[in-house]
């Protein structure tokens, strides 16, 4: 990691050493719950800081509209959602939309599916 405070980049290339870690131990075929909490402990060895279901505020002219739970947050500045299934295209959206809906510019879709996948997501301002 470079300096004091890792960059976006090396706190994404860590919690993709921890997705790695966990699908090669557990494979396929598990519950997405399973993974995340798996996800969340291989992610703490390598020393970084996790939260769980996090809310994000959906906003409509100032006012909040309604709420989503990402799955992790990471070090408060990525994102992190956890599929178990083999579509991942409605929730390559969701994860935007964690993204335009906070303050948050980066995030990771991970899925732990028979052929895993993993997406890495980076929102510039003009996008939020």
């Amino acid at each position: 990691m470079r300096g004091d405070m890792p960059s976006h980049w090396d706190i994404t290339e860590l919690v993709l050493q921890a997705y790695r870690t966990v699908f090669n131990r557990m494979g396929p075929h598990f519950l997405e719950a399973v993974y995340v909490r798996a996800l969340e402990i291989e992610c703490r060895k390598l020393g970084l800081r996790v939260q769980r279901e996090v809310p994000v505020a959906v906003r409509y002219d100032g006012v909040i509209v309604g709420h989503y739970r990402a799955d992790l947050l990471i070090n408060g500045v990525v994102v992190v959602e956890a599929k178990a299934g083999e579509r991942v295209r409605g929730h390559y959206t969701q994860l935007l939309n964690y993204l335009r809906c906070s303050h948050l510019s980066t995030g990771l879709l991970l899925n732990f599916g028979v052929s895993p996948r993993c997406q890495r997501i980076t929102l510039d301002a003009s996008h939020k």
